[in-house]
């Protein structure tokens, strides 16, 4: 009879070595086009347009990409050649993700371009370790009942992201489950969230791999009947999910709903913080659209006034604010102004001006970004060699009350804060003082005109999936959308443009069960769940041994 070990060789023998890591490169690559489509803007036709155009999620080609990997690690001789796959599929993956941060290095930090490679590549290939050991568990726990072993990557697969997302502040931008903002698993996240989404996946990715894998080393037959059970179950569950989700998200809200204003003054990354260009257009532009709006909320984006209020001229300020803060006033404004001192520290701030409140509301920013907001130790000598305007700024708590205003609860957060869904669920752990819409203030013009403007639109539509709230998006370059709280983008300023978005935005005052659960527990509950798995493979695996 031939062991598993045995097939594994012979499979593993077929292709050359460099085939094999060709492969993974090219599936990694793939992942990566999963998440955004980086070719077609707004046009195309044939197989560009019959895969959606530029920028668009594709849910199908995430789970066919990572069955490549199960199979590549279910083909491989050893865990350790396993791990080495994982970890070229992983690099290939990260790096094609999040390629862009060379254009803030070299274009806008002036790092020399070899260098700025060889940092996209070392983050990729560094975050890419985490699938590397994940991967040789998967190995080392392998279990010939198909079933069990499709759970254990699912596990091991989500236990990667976490990690990814957790460690080292978390850098969990590209994670699977964004891919799946649109498709069948959409109906997931209200339930399980983003990484609940991406271990559903990982488990059909893993059930497509394994079926190929028999098919390949049982003389070319398939068992059908377990497949079709398990895809049967799943449509069904699927199914349900998916009407429990309608039932929820179309029940009408008590919310009075508002009509916004969403600012986008397009100002050039590379003048953006400079006195003699950027800084006079952007306070030009956005003091006179924050006067001439005819909004009850108007939403300028992060830093839209890029510098501290001490430095501006006199009675900017007062200029600026003077149509929300009078007491018979019909509007409010968020608007992102960097706060603080050299004594005191800095913050990266949102303000509110409310009509009649001599204070305005604050919100700071809580999930800085490394090398951005913050310095990690040993690292100021790779900042020194950017010519960007870096610092460490001051963390902003958790949690921070939303801004109570025409009826609705306004929760803020910060460009990339929208990424770590666990820390917004902070706000939800109450109905009654829940937020009712978020409302993100971003500037990513540092990455140009790439997929990051349609990844980072992809992230916060997740979140709206996950609490059921709409989301405006208020940024420099883009994307300047309004979200309502099925995820559906119904409205959007095109990338790039010098524009204002008007639009009606209505909140949502119910929480989903993950709202309820993360809130509670983090995201312990789905880690152990996933640490449960493992064990339960190492206890058959030891019993079969014995």
């Amino acid at each position: 009879m031939t062991t598993t070990a045995s097939i594994a060789k012979t499979l593993d023998a077929k292709p050359q070595g460099w085939m094999s890591g060709l492969l993974m490169l090219v599936a990694g690559g793939l992942q990566a086009f999963s998440l955004a489509w980086p070719w077609a803007r707004g046009q195309g036709d044939g197989l560009l347009t019959l895969v959606g155009g530029y920028g668009r999620p594709l849910w199908w080609l995430q789970i066919l990409s990572l069955a490549v990997l199960v199979h590549a690690l279910l083909a491989a001789g050893t865990a350790r050649q396993a791990a080495g796959r994982a970890w070229l599929f992983g690099t290939a993956w990260l790096a094609a993700t999040f390629w862009w941060l060379f254009i803030s290095m070299h274009t806008y930090g002036g790092l020399a371009a070899p260098l700025a490679v060889a940092a996209v590549l070392a983050l990729a290939a560094f975050l890419g370790c985490y699938y590397a050991i994940f991967s040789w568990l998967f190995k080392r726990l392998f279990h010939t009942q198909h079933a069990l072993t499709a759970m254990i990557f699912a596990a091991l697969w989500t236990l990667a992201e976490l990690a990814r997302g957790w460690l080292w502040t978390g850098f969990p931008w590209g994670a699977g489950g964004y891919a799946h903002v649109e498709g069948p698993l959409a109906a997931l996240p209200r339930w399980v969230g983003v990484y609940g989404t991406g271990f559903v996946a990982a488990w059909i990715a893993a059930w497509l791999a394994m079926l190929l894998w028999r098919w390949q080393t049982q003389q070319r037959v398939l068992q059908l009947k377990p497949a079709a059970a398990s895809v049967a179950a799943l449509s069904l569950a699927l199914g349900g999910l998916w009407w429990l989700r309608n039932d929820a998200v179309d029940a009408p809200s008590p919310q009075p709903g508002m009509s916004v204003a969403l600012l986008q003054g397009n100002i050039p990354q590379d003048e953006k913080f400079e006195m003699g260009s950027g800084v006079v257009d952007a306070l030009r532009w956005y003091a006179q659209q924050l006067h001439d709006a005819k909004a009850q909320l108007v939403v300028a984006p992060e830093t839209a006034i890029p510098l501290l209020p001490q430095q501006l001229p006199a009675d900017y300020m007062d200029f600026v604010r003077q149509p929300f803060v009078g007491k018979n006033s019909q509007q409010a404004a968020l608007v992102g102004i960097p706060l603080g001192d050299w004594d005191k520290g800095f913050t990266n701030t949102v303000e509110g001006w409310l009509p009649g409140q001599a204070q305005p509301y604050q919100y700071d920013k809580h999930h800085l970004v490394p090398f951005g907001e913050f310095i990690p130790p040993m690292f100021r000598w790779f900042t020194e060699l950017m010519n960007i305007p870096l610092g460490d700024f001051n963390r902003g708590a958790l949690g921070q009350p939303s801004m109570n205003w025409a009826g609705e609860r306004l929760s803020p957060n910060i460009c990339y804060e929208d990424l770590f869904g666990e820390e917004l669920a902070a706000h939800f752990g109450n109905a009654a003082t829940a937020p009712t819409v978020m409302v993100n203030l971003s500037n990513i013009g540092w990455f140009g005109d790439s997929v990051a403007i349609d990844q980072h639109l992809s992230i916060s539509r997740m979140r709206s999936l996950e609490f059921e709230r709409p989301m405006l998006r208020a940024t420099n370059t883009g994307a300047t959308v309004i979200i309502n709280h099925k995820a559906e983008v119904v409205s959007a300023l095109a990338p790039f443009d010098r524009a204002v978005l008007q639009g009606e935005v209505q909140g949502r005052d119910t929480l989903t069960p993950y709202a309820r659960w993360v809130h509670a527990l983090g995201l312990l509950p789905l880690t152990l769940l996933c640490l449960a798995v493992c064990g339960f493979a190492w206890r058959r695996n030891r019993s079969a041994e014995d």
